[in-house]
């Protein structure tokens, strides 16, 4: 039988999630709606008056070619991220399920990096890859390599991606390791016994069950990599070198709060949120279909 909580007050309900309710429209729907009535607005440098102008801050972002650029460094980006992040998370998981002997230790150590502010893990890589002291830095030119990434956009780019990708690896590791062991022993070891392989084990049997989990992953990298990501980049390399990292959430942020142009980064704000929604609109119209439950 189902257990359901009976409240004897009818107003508790709301009172219990008020502060939440209170919390979401505070700091995120009057931001939101905030943003969108700026963007159809055009201020004065002195920011005393202001003039409605409908759509043309729109029709400036998309004739700006650094605008359009951005879209095509933060698509590069979030495929990169989400990518990279489930499938090493994926393999950490299953390689943290099969040890029998300390896999509470290894469990651990790889649940700590999800602990670490976000800004905290770019500094970190900031140092790793720094061109003239970082440890990562003197091994790539022990072997020939030669990193700078504050003269190459692409080493940039690649510091960016890494510590990303780092940071959200603990939490798709927590998600994927409690869905493999969810997954009935019985199933696999039948398997075995019929003489599948463990990598065709992984894809006929583990992988299809575990496609719930890795399509919510789906959803949540993509949005992380889009928001999330803002203060790595801004610690780690500020955007540049000439912009080649600046992704469209940091865009926002520079234009609104270092250029000053309050509108045009209202407006890209905007276009941001209507981004991301299209993206999980399309992910569960779509991509879900594949999914079994």
């Amino acid at each position: 039988m189902e257990k359901r909580v009976v409240f004897r007050s009818a107003w508790l309900p709301y009172a219990l999630v008020a502060p939440q309710i209170a919390v979401t429209i505070v700091f995120f729907f009057w931001p939101a709606v905030q943003a969108g009535w700026y963007s159809f607005q055009l201020q004065d440098a002195f920011g005393e008056r202001t003039q409605f102008v409908g759509l043309a801050n729109f029709a400036a972002l998309f004739r700006d070619s650094n605008y359009l650029h951005s879209f095509q460094i933060t698509a590069f980006f979030s495929v990169m991220v989400a990518g990279s992040g489930i499938a090493i998370s994926l393999l950490l998981a299953a390689m943290a399920d099969r040890v029998i002997r300390g896999a509470l230790a290894y469990r651990t150590l790889l649940i700590w990096p999800y602990a670490v502010a976000s800004a905290v893990a770019g500094v970190l890589w900031l140092f790793l890859f720094a061109p003239s002291i970082g440890i990562i830095t003197f091994a790539l030119r022990s072997i020939g390599i030669s990193w700078d990434w504050v003269l190459q956009g692409n080493q940039a780019m690649l510091l960016v991606v890494i510590a990303a990708t780092w940071k959200q690896i603990s939490y798709n590791f927590l998600f994927f390791l409690a869905g493999l062991q969810s997954i009935p022993r019985s199933l696999l070891e039948a398997a075995a016994i019929d003489g599948a392989t463990p990598m065709r084990r992984f894809w006929t049997i583990v992988f299809p069950l575990l496609s719930p989990t890795t399509f919510f992953l789906l959803v949540i990298n993509i949005i992380y990599a889009f928001f999330e990501t803002f203060a790595i980049v801004d610690a780690a390399t500020h955007g540049g070198p000439g912009k080649e990292t600046a992704i469209l959430v940091y865009k926002v942020y520079y234009d609104g709060f270092k250029a000053l142009d309050i509108n045009g980064s209202a407006a890209q704000s905007v276009v941001l949120m209507v981004i991301v929604g299209a993206l999980t609109v399309f992910q569960f119209r779509f991509v879900e279909k594949k999914v079994h439950y």
